[in-house]
């Protein structure tokens, strides 16, 4: 059997695309750093969750080569998965709920490395070179619909790892912070990511998560995520107002 579960996160309305993050709900056999950062990267995701509490939320995220306080996916991943009001990574408490049909998390936008890069059009960001020229992480993104707060987005890391993101939630946040408003962003093939801000930098942000291979099951590793068709999970609502951590943006490698 299988030892961790395989969710997806942003996902487009009819359950595919999205980042795949592992989450271990049994983490006995990677009890160290240097465990865990070999399973992440022999895995080959958008991230790894290793569940060290499930009552408290206590969370150890791994995203190859990085062991970042908190990353806004693996956080969503995990929350939604353990159906928590609450998570507890390093970098402090992040509150979490659900919707019925949209995961949330509440962070703080924080400066970061991701370059947001505004174009004129959505077919300008689509015709993008992959990788664009030039170094660093680069957010790309275009209005679709400016009134109704509709973005066309693509992520590319340009440092390390693969070469275009599907969907990140960690550049979401800081372009919701520049421009003030609530967004729906379709990101790299068909996800999905809505987000509104908040006063002082605060931000929610959220989106569909499913459970793309449960750890009965055999898990996917490597590659791009593959276009995937699973029911919504019916969760129960939440409305107590999150408390809120900065989170940071991706570190690239070395």
């Amino acid at each position: 059997m299988n030892e961790l579960d395989v969710v997806q996160v942003f996902c487009s309305g009819d359950g595919r695309f999205g980042n795949p993050v592992a989450v271990v709900r049994d983490p006995r056999r990677h009890p160290d750093r240097r465990s865990r950062q070999a399973l992440a990267a022999e895995l080959g995701l958008g991230g790894c969750v290793f569940v060290d509490d499930p009552e408290r939320g206590e969370l150890d995220v791994h995203t190859p080569p990085t062991r970042p306080a908190f990353a806004v996916g693996p956080l969503l991943a995990a929350a939604w998965l353990l159906d928590l009001e609450a998570v507890h990574p390093p970098g402090g408490e992040v509150w979490a709920r659900h919707d019925g049909e949209f995961a949330w998390v509440t962070v703080r936008a924080e400066p970061a490395p991701w370059t947001l890069r505004r174009h004129d059009t959505p077919a300008e960001v689509d015709a993008l070179p992959l990788p664009p020229p030039g170094r660093g992480p680069l957010y790309a993104w275009a209005w679709e619909d400016e009134s109704a707060g509709r973005v066309r987005a693509r992520s590319f890391p340009r440092g390390g790892g693969a070469d275009e993101e599907e969907a990140t939630g960690s550049a979401a946040v800081l372009l919701t912070d520049l421009l003030g408003r609530a967004l729906n962003i379709i990101q790299g093939r068909g996800s999905q990511i809505l987000s509104a801000p908040g006063p002082d930098g605060v931000v929610e942000i959220g989106g569909r998560v499913r459970l793309a291979s449960p750890a009965a099951e055999p898990a996917r590793t490597r590659g791009p995520a593959t276009a995937l068709r699973i029911a919504p999970v019916e969760r129960g609502t939440r409305s107590r107002l999150p408390h809120t951590v900065a989170v940071p943006g991706p570190v690239s490698a070395p």
